[in-house]
């Protein structure tokens, strides 16, 4: 299952995209994860400074 971004905890630092090795994170406010593009490798949540980020 693809990770997921809690919107309420998420800044838009861009931490979590730079990490995304499948280019699967969108920027916006908050940013987004494609389920389909996700390789469900975790770098994302490693990165977020507000652990915004958790497994689906």
């Amino acid at each position: 299952m693809a990770h997921k971004i809690d919107g309420d905890k998420c800044v838009a630092c861009g931490c979590c995209q730079a990490a995304c090795p499948a280019e699967a994170i969108t920027a916006g406010a908050p940013y987004s994860i494609d389920p389909d593009k996700c390789l469900d490798c975790g770098a994302c949540a490693a990165q977020c400074p507000n652990e915004a980020i958790a497994a689906g």
